[in-house]
């Protein structure tokens, strides 16, 4: 069902519209006219003054539909960001929301026109108002979130810049992890592995002549086998975890608490069940957390929380009381996980004062 303004608000919103309208024409139209004719360099100071103030009208009219058609326009930052002045003036000029918002401008004064002529018509017709009015001011008001809304093809293209971004540091944390996993291998299980083998020959050739020293050498490599199953075993959980895979999220999260050792309390909240993939990165991201808090945060006590917001985004969310002051940094733990995170389009901020408590979010789409 459409939602159109009070007839009041309308009313007021049609007869303010004119003013407004009339302002940020002819201001617009002398600045653009001057910039266009006068000499090269003072035409610039014209044409930066003109961006900029278009791009004030531009907020304006969001606020005024905003307040009064119940339109869901928010501000949008009239300057670029920092910079010297000549890269400001040239975002300013080259940038498409400068010239749709010119386009608003510029059309919406012989609209509003037309408005003002229909509210002043309206006013002394009570019920004519009573109709009239707000169905008008709704549909301006959805001219101007189609001129003055978000401009999907800028979002689209900054979407496809940073997806290819963070497919990209997926890629290398990638790699980084499996030649990690192939040191573990060679250093670890493998070097185990040989060891064993070795063992089981030396036993094999004394058999006949030594069987205590047989039997001994057998005993070591059994000792032997057996830490390089829990290797691997490590190494298994280190990649993919069984018990995410069988029991979910919760149990995972639980096991990693148990072996923490600073207190852990967990609280998951994800029904129905996310995606494999959100669901491991959310499990690395808790475990990477829990290994620094016990490393470097010295604190007493952490909690962690995971839950499903109504959007479907699952938030994962680790909390400690340690001396805080943690940072993401290039090729540190945490710009690795954050890395992660943007493989699936999700986003991870660090909060931590020096002096705590540091928190640790995830907000990581089901969908992508």
């Amino acid at each position: 069902m459409t939602r159109y303004p009070h007839p009041v608000r309308a009313v007021l919103y049609l007869l303010g519209l004119f003013p407004l309208a009339l302002a940020g024409f002819i201001l617009t139209v002398v600045l653009w006219a001057l910039g266009a004719t006068v000499i090269i360099w003072v035409g610039l100071l014209f044409l930066a003054a003109a961006a900029v103030v278009t791009r004030a009208f531009g907020n304006a009219f969001r606020w005024w539909a905003s307040t009064l058609a119940d339109a869901d326009l928010p501000p949008r930052a009239v300057l670029p960001g920092p910079g010297n002045l000549l890269r400001q003036w040239r975002e300013l000029l080259t940038d498409r929301r400068t010239w749709r918002d010119l386009g608003f401008v510029l059309l919406t004064f012989p609209l509003s026109c037309v408005l003002f002529a229909l509210g002043i018509a309206s006013v002394p017709l009570v019920p004519v108002a009573l109709w009239v009015a707000p169905r008008v001011a709704w549909l301006h008001a959805r001219f101007a979130g189609a001129m003055l809304g978000a401009d999907r093809v800028a979002e689209q293209a900054a979407r496809a810049d940073r997806l290819q971004a963070s497919r990209a540091r997926g890629v290398d944390a990638a790699e980084a992890e499996r030649r990690r996993i192939e040191r573990d291998l060679h250093d670890g299980a493998q070097q185990r592995l040989v060891a064993v083998a070795m063992g089981l020959g030396r036993a094999k050739g004394k058999f006949d002549d030594d069987p205590d020293a047989a039997r001994a050498l057998v005993e070591e490599a059994h000792a032997d086998a057996k830490l390089a199953v829990a290797e691997l075993r490590d190494l298994a959980r280190g990649i993919y975890p069984a018990v995410l895979g069988d029991r979910g999220l919760d149990a995972a999260l639980s096991s990693l608490a148990a072996r923490s050792p600073v207190p852990v309390a967990v609280e998951v909240v994800v029904d129905p069940r996310p995606p494999a993939a959100v669901e491991s990165t959310a499990y690395f991201i808790v475990g990477e957390s829990l290994t620094n808090i016990a490393k470097h945060a010295g604190a007493t006590r952490v909690g962690v929380r995971v839950w499903r917001e109504e959007s479907g985004v699952v938030v994962v969310e680790v909390v400690d009381n340690g001396v805080g002051g943690a940072e993401v940094r290039a090729g540190g733990g945490l710009a690795g996980l954050a890395d992660r995170a943007a493989t699936i389009d999700g986003v991870m901020t660090v909060v931590s004062p020096v002096g705590g408590p540091t928190v640790v979010r995830a907000d990581l789409p089901c969908a992508w």
